[in-house]
């Protein structure tokens, strides 16, 4: 089970989640007509290591002086969080029109999901005292967000931070799926 802390810092933390987030999905123009599409998730963890998120809040927020600007950062990259009982059943991106694989609770492949042994997947279990149910992230669902929409946007839309040992398990899952080495199919 994760172990989870309520109280913010002020700043953005790696494995903070954050509730109601807008993913722009696409904005195009056709014949002077403006079309946006926006996907807003219920809940994402921030991904982003810490070490950046600190140092550009030193420079951004607490006005560290420095000769340059290269600790800021354009995004921070986020992942949603889906009800583990939804990917079970292949049903969490239903809204989208997205039929997905199905991990039968019960069955060997949910079991490997349960345990972190599917290297796509992260599956996450909160404290009763979180209102948060068993989750899982898909390390091929991700997304950036502006940093500073996460600062203006924590007093209303930060639920819990996941604590460090877990929040690190997940960092080096991440960076293992993203670092995983393509072959060519003949």
């Amino acid at each position: 089970m994760a172990q989870v802390r309520l109280s913010k810092k002020r700043r953005v933390c790696q494995g903070d989640i954050y509730r109601d987030v807008p993913f722009n999905e696409y904005v195009v123009e056709r014949k002077g007509v403006i079309e946006f599409s926006q996907i807003f998730f219920p809940l994402v963890v921030v991904l982003t290591q810490d070490c950046d998120l600190e140092q550009d809040y030193r420079v951004r927020w607490a006005r560290q002086e420095t000769p340059t600007q290269d600790k800021k950062l354009f995004s921070v990259i986020v992942a949603p969080l889906y009800n583990a009982d939804h990917v079970y059943a292949g049903e969490h991106l239903s809204e989208l029109k997205m039929t997905m694989g199905a991990h039968l609770k019960g069955k060997t492949a949910s079991a490997f999901l349960r345990n972190n042994q599917i290297p796509r997947y992260h599956f996450l279990e909160f404290p009763d005292s979180t209102p948060i149910p068993e989750s899982v992230i898909d390390f091929k669902h991700y997304f950036t967000l502006n940093v500073e929409y996460l600062k203006r946007n924590q007093k209303s839309k930060f639920l819990c931070r996941i604590g460090p040992l877990y929040r690190e398990s997940l960092s080096q899952r991440f960076a293992a799926f993203l670092s995983r080495i393509a072959l060519p199919e003949e």
